[in-house]
């Protein structure tokens, strides 16, 4: 069976007897309604949407007084159309109480056309009406509205399976970091834009150190897309190699920034290192055009750190200047990307200072407070990806009391 038409009549119909007039305006809106078709089906890749949209424009312009719309799981080849379209039409008039009202007339009508594009079948709909037969006009704005809708349904399945295999990618690349020292706790999430539509360049990695010292990385490949998550993959891969030697953070940016410039074909990234040393109560810090951490104390009182700035990952320019500073086991230091703090139409020194502004709940571990400080700047909603972590020196054991 191809192209559809009156599958299924049921009760016994009656003539069109409206007369020429009534049947020559009916002619003309089926005609003005195609027009109406292609800025009323497929305005978004959501194919619900897409179903009622279609629906909706048929019984909006009184093709028919209920439509149901039945889609197959996944689209087949229109030469395997087989018997589906009668069952269609049955389960519309029979197991759908809600398409028709209550004491629907014997003469009812339905019309069954598949939804067929570019050689694939996504289902069909279903057209329900009683009383005057459907006219040439009337089907032939039942198949283009089918028709329209099967193209929109084709377009959001292709954009799913694309945003699936992109999705799949950001789950290979974005991997989860190394584990750290025991003697330091660590807490880490990854927000993609918009709830995690496609993958993009943030990252974040720790890297265990010699005698106790854990490295912790935050960085931002420049774009969005597959092309940043691939560099995102190389940095970070890089990253982990040159941190082996244990090298101090400054030179691990220096080296990460050469062999970067020599490659020529990575985009640019900032990065911040943070190397803690929890046997000493500090922590070297040094950045590659990347936004400062913020501290915060036993009291829960954020303070932004102020360190020297160098230019981002793969300009070759190098210059990368290294600060110490206190980390005590009672303080958390945040790293992150400028997806969580960054507002449109706002400078950059406000929102940071919404960041600091923040008073973590008192006996908060790394987790609740990673937590608090997403749920409160609004991570969800960010326009921006989003890569935050939270670390904090763990307090060592007390010594037992020696007894005689």
């Amino acid at each position: 069976m191809s192209g559809g038409g009156v599958l299924e009549r049921l009760g016994e119909g009656a003539a069109d007897t409206a007369g020429p007039a009534a049947a020559e305006a009916r002619e003309k809106a089926a005609a003005g309604a195609l027009e109406d078709a292609a800025e009323s089906i497929g305005t978004s890749l959501d194919e619900p949407a897409t179903c009622r949209e279609l629906a909706g424009f048929l019984v909006r312009r009184e093709l028919c007084e209920a439509a149901a719309v039945e889609l197959l799981p996944e689209d087949v080849p229109a030469a395997r159309l087989g018997g589906g379209p009668e069952a269609l039409a049955r389960a519309a008039t029979a197991g759908r109480p809600e398409l028709l009202p209550p004491h629907t007339p014997r003469d009812v009508r339905a019309i069954t056309v598949p939804l067929v594009a570019r050689g694939r079948r996504y289902g069909a709909v279903v057209a329900i009406r009683t009383g005057l037969a459907f006219t040439g006009a009337e089907v032939t704005v039942l198949h283009h509205a089918a028709r329209l809708a099967a193209i929109h349904l084709g377009h959001a399945r292709r954009h799913e399976a694309v945003r699936d295999a992109a999705m799949n990618l950001q789950r290979a690349l974005l991997a989860e970091p190394g584990r750290p020292h025991a003697n330091l706790d660590v807490a880490s999430h990854y927000l993609p834009a918009g709830g995690g539509d496609l993958v993009g360049g943030d990252w974040l990695e720790t890297v265990r150190l010699h005698f106790g010292r854990t490295l912790l990385v935050m960085g931002d490949v420049m774009g969005h897309g597959l092309d940043a998550a691939v560099d995102m993959s190389a940095y970070r891969s890089l990253l982990r190699y040159i941190a082996s030697t244990d090298l101090p953070p400054h030179r691990v940016l220096r080296q990460l920034d050469a062999a970067a410039a020599r490659d020529g074909s990575r985009r640019p990234a900032t990065c911040l290192l943070v190397r803690v040393d929890p046997a000493r109560g500090t922590c070297s810090l040094v950045s590659a055009g990347h936004l400062p951490p913020v501290v915060f104390g036993p009291d829960g009182t954020g303070t932004l750190l102020r360190l020297p700035v160098g230019p981002p990952l793969g300009t070759g320019i190098g210059g990368y200047e290294q600060t110490t500073c206190r980390l005590g086991p009672d303080e958390t230091l945040v790293m992150f990307t400028d997806g969580l703090v960054e507002r449109r139409h706002e400078d950059i020194d406000v929102s940071l200072a919404r960041l600091a502004g923040l008073r973590l709940p008192p006996g908060a571990g790394v987790q609740q407070s990673l937590d608090f400080i997403l749920g409160n700047l609004d991570a969800e909603h960010a326009e921006d990806d989003v890569a935050a972590l939270t670390a904090r020196i763990r307090r060592a054991p007390a010594p037992h009391a020696l007894t005689p």
